[in-house]
């Protein structure tokens, strides 16, 4: 690895662990970039979850670890799939986006379209993306394309992003989108300078670039085969918890303990933030944030 004084800085914002669709934990995840990679920043940000995400940057400041750890979630809305990245508290699914982009900047964060037009996975299509560009919304808009993901769902649309970030004047980003360990990386945003503020000072100021290898059939297809063992093992426990009612929890890469603490944290953000002046729909968000958590525990066999 060559200096950091002498290359610009590398990240990767999207990374999925076992707790949604990745087959990694935190921990797992940690470990690996900081022993085989050259990542100075990267953000855990799986499905409608950020728990995982949450628990590496504990981890990552504990050990005092040489990269930062960002907190993100890629959350499903009505117009297809967002990235929200620097959170502070889980983003709700399957809101209008207009919501959620909102919910975003109002937590400090930057909203990102994970690759778009994508015809695989849930990418948000143009009209979508076009309205909040138009938008005078304060709130609404767009902080960054990710037009660099060596994934099929990436690379379907990839053409296509980098020409409309052209014609709106966004940045670039390049992320993995990795639900392995081996595929982190793979996919990544250059930036000046090596922390977590200089990404987001990039990404706002716009001087960001990004790169990725890419995957082929064969690639796909192993890393496609992780993911089906992992959620097999995922309904496995689902039906444990339901049916023969052992207590089996969720596995989410985090100790129990740690998850109490973060519902608590979340909750008291959300009623710090006061949430409930911004209409009936957010009214008792905080207390709803913990409930619902543990809904989704019972309920959900995976992500």
């Amino acid at each position: 690895m060559r200096d950091r004084s002498e290359r610009l800085g590398q990240a990767d914002m999207h990374i999925h662990s076992l707790a949604s669709d990745g087959t990694a934990s935190a921990e797992q995840i940690l470990d690996y970039v900081e022993n085989h990679t050259d990542l100075d920043v990267f953000a855990i940000a799986d499905h409608e979850r950020i728990e995982a995400a949450i628990e590496c940057q504990r981890i990552a400041r504990a050990r005092g670890s040489r990269v930062e750890v960002v907190v993100a979630e890629e959350v499903t809305t009505r117009s297809g799939h967002l990235l929200g990245v620097f959170l502070q508290a889980r983003l709700r699914r399957n809101q209008r986006l207009e919501t959620t982009v909102a919910e975003i900047h109002e937590q400090g964060g930057l909203a990102i379209v994970p690759h778009p037009f994508s015809a695989f996975t849930k990418g948000m299509r143009k009209n979508a993306i076009m309205r909040i560009h138009n938008s005078r919304d304060p709130l609404l808009y767009w902080d960054a394309l990710e037009g660099y993901n060596p994934s099929t769902a990436g690379r379907y649309g990839r053409n296509a992003t980098i020409r409309l970030a052209a014609e709106l004047g966004l940045p670039l980003v390049g992320n993995s989108d990795g639900h392995t360990v081996d595929t982190i990386g793979d996919g990544r945003t250059l930036f000046p300078g090596h922390t977590a503020e200089d990404y987001r000072r990039a990404v706002l100021e716009g001087t960001t670039t990004g790169t990725c290898t890419t995957w082929g059939f064969l690639r796909e297809a192993l890393i496609y085969g992780q993911q089906v063992r992992k959620q097999a093992r995922d309904v496995a426990r689902w039906g444990r918890r339901n049916f023969l009612r052992d207590g089996t929890p969720r596995d989410l890469g985090v100790p129990h303990e740690q998850l109490e603490m973060q519902r608590r944290r979340e909750a008291e953000y959300l009623a710090s933030r006061g949430l409930a002046a911004r209409g009936p729909a957010s009214r008792g968000l905080a207390a709803e944030m913990a409930q619902a958590a543990e809904r989704r525990e019972a309920e959900e066999p995976s992500a």
